[in-house]
């Protein structure tokens, strides 16, 4: 008898045709409507506001939200292939989008009860951006050290403290902010940015993705009503592990998008640039190291995707933890030495501004640093390692 043929599943970075236009679709508008902008936004460390009203017409500020709500209707997988395609091309702007998808957006898809869908859902899709408030001064690995306070007052709550590091928050029109609530523990709130007592101080100054906003903000006496609550009271850690998971995707693909950028700007160059008669890339000295990058980007991705696919269709806590700190660690080791080995490839050429790989080698950095470090990605790892039984005594 004979047995019936398996189908044999395609490649984890296969994408079927809805997706492929998609990530075609990002990447048109990304050579069309960013890439003449990124040294002017870079050199004044400011994203161009019309630049913000196009990415929403583009529908890549809403890109999960469902349609009744003004979004795109799509899946995780399609906010992952948005903030890689924009990376491609400015890791600042992929910041803008990444945290309005992954963070903000994702909090209230899976947290936010029908009254905080309807009320907030519609304005990320349509011109508010969102901004995540969860680091302090005092408590940035430790995200849970938080000593920004939430009182029971009346019909609602009064918050005070202060946020440290918060991206998109020069433009943030809505702060899904995490506070801890006296006799319940940390909760999050969805606060407006006009609410009184809460100030956004001006964006520091930062060596990378410097387009990308990143300010203080403080709380003295902001009142929120009960129905501000995103989840419910004292669900807060839970809350923040859940986005902060798609938030790691969202930070790999980032890495996973500027690696591709700075290694097509390094292939391009070595294959035009001549020296001794012919291109640069035919020396085994330059396109080895290049070849090198290109496999292990090819891996980051093929990490990240799986990962992305992990977080969509189940996974137990442990195993969705691990795999998005394997797949923010992986792509921030690849997007480091990819930039560093495209302005060694341009050399001189690579260490000024007019080719644009010492951006790509400045942005890359802080892949090792925001939405926990390397060595917190460690932790979460060997935390959860699944250990192997036993043996058996006898």
């Amino acid at each position: 008898m004979t047995e019936p043929a398996l189908k044999v599943p395609p490649p984890v970075t296969w994408l079927p045709p809805e997706d492929r236009t998609w990530r075609d679709t990002v990447a048109g508008f990304a050579a069309r409507a960013v890439a003449s902008r990124v040294r002017a936004m870079d050199e004044a460390a400011r994203i161009d506001p019309a630049l913000v009203e196009e990415l929403f017409t583009a529908g890549l500020m809403g890109v999960e939200i469902p349609e009744v709500y003004g979004g795109g209707g799509r899946d995780l997988f399609a906010v992952v292939l948005a903030i890689e395609e924009i990376a491609r091309v400015d890791p600042a702007v992929a910041v803008l989008v990444d945290v309005q998808n992954a963070l903000v957006a994702s909090a209230l898809l899976h947290h936010g009860d029908g009254d905080a869908r309807r009320r907030h859902l519609p304005r990320l899709a349509n011109g508010t951006v969102g901004a995540y408030a969860i680091s302090e001064p005092d408590a940035g690995s430790d995200a849970f050290g938080g000593r920004t306070s939430a009182v029971a007052d009346g019909g609602g709550y009064v918050l005070d403290g202060a946020k440290r590091w918060i991206s998109s928050a020069a433009e943030a029109g809505l702060f899904v902010v995490f506070a801890r609530l006296a006799d319940a523990g940390l909760t999050a709130f969805l606060v407006d940015r006009d609410t009184p007592g809460l100030t956004v101080g001006p964006p520091v100054a930062k060596m990378g993705i410097r387009a990308s906003s990143t300010c203080d903000v403080t709380f003295e006496g902001v009142r929120v009503g009960r129905r501000d609550v995103l989840g419910r009271p004292g669900a807060g850690e839970l809350l923040a592990v859940e986005t902060l998971n798609v938030g790691k995707v969202g930070i790999a693909a980032q890495l996973v998008g500027l690696a591709q950028g700075v290694l097509d700007a390094a292939t391009g160059y070595a294959n035009h640039r001549r020296q001794f008669g012919q291109p640069i890339a035919t020396y085994q000295g330059v396109a080895f190291p290049l070849a090198r990058v290109a496999a292990e980007l090819q891996a980051a991705r093929a990490l990240l995707y799986d990962t992305t696919r992990l977080l969509q269709h189940g996974g137990s806590p442990a195993q969705r933890l691990r795999a998005t700190a394997m797949a923010k660690y992986v792509a921030s080791e690849v997007a480091e030495r990819a930039a560093a080995l495209a302005v060694e490839t341009l050399g001189a050429n690579g260490f000024v501004p007019e080719h644009g790989v010492e951006k790509f080698y400045r942005d890359a950095k802080v892949g090792k640093i925001y939405e926990g470090t390397s060595n917190m990605q460690f932790r979460t790892i060997a935390a959860t390692h699944d250990r192997a039984p036993a043996p058996a005594e006898g």
